[in-house]
């Protein structure tokens, strides 16, 4: 795939580093416009990872930041896909059922096969992963880390 701005997503973090995701469309295009959709709409400005666990995922996407809230919009269809859940990979958190995921995200810190086709894989990061790496650990971080702004395109 070309260089496609449209479909890359930079989290700001508090810490000052940028986060670059490469979306991927191809795998899960309803997700992909929600992310895209709620990002224009600065949903994702100002909201922490709430849960960060080594060697394991940072989860996002919260407005509570309880892990328990999300977007007003509708939940989404499942859009499982062959994706492997490996180091970078960024796939929607849900419930215990396949079709709630609605605006949390979680980042990948390693291989996490055991999600692959239980959750939808959205995108990649491109850059950025070790701003992730040093995100503050926890269920929930005593001082969490933030995406300061969520910003779709170069």
């Amino acid at each position: 795939m070309a260089d496609d701005t449209e479909n890359t997503l930079t989290l700001t973090l508090d810490s000052g580093g940028d986060v670059v995701i490469k979306l991927r469309p191809d795998l899960a295009p309803g997700h992909v416009e929600r992310i895209k959709e709620l990002a224009r709409e600065g949903f994702y400005d100002g909201v922490v990872f709430h849960r960060v666990i080594p060697g394991f995922m940072a989860q996002g996407g919260d407005p509570t930041g309880t892990g328990m809230g999300g977007s007003k919009k509708p939940d989404l269809k499942a859009e499982f896909n062959k994706e492997p859940h490996v180091r970078g990979v960024c796939s929607m958190a849900r419930s215990s059922s396949p079709n709630s995921a609605n605006s949390q995200f979680f980042i990948c810190f390693d291989d996490a096969r055991f999600l692959d086709n239980q959750y939808t894989a959205w995108g990649q990061v491109t850059s950025g992963m070790d701003h992730v790496d040093a995100l503050p650990k926890g269920e929930p971080p005593r001082t969490p880390g933030k995406i300061v702004k969520a910003t779709v395109g170069a």
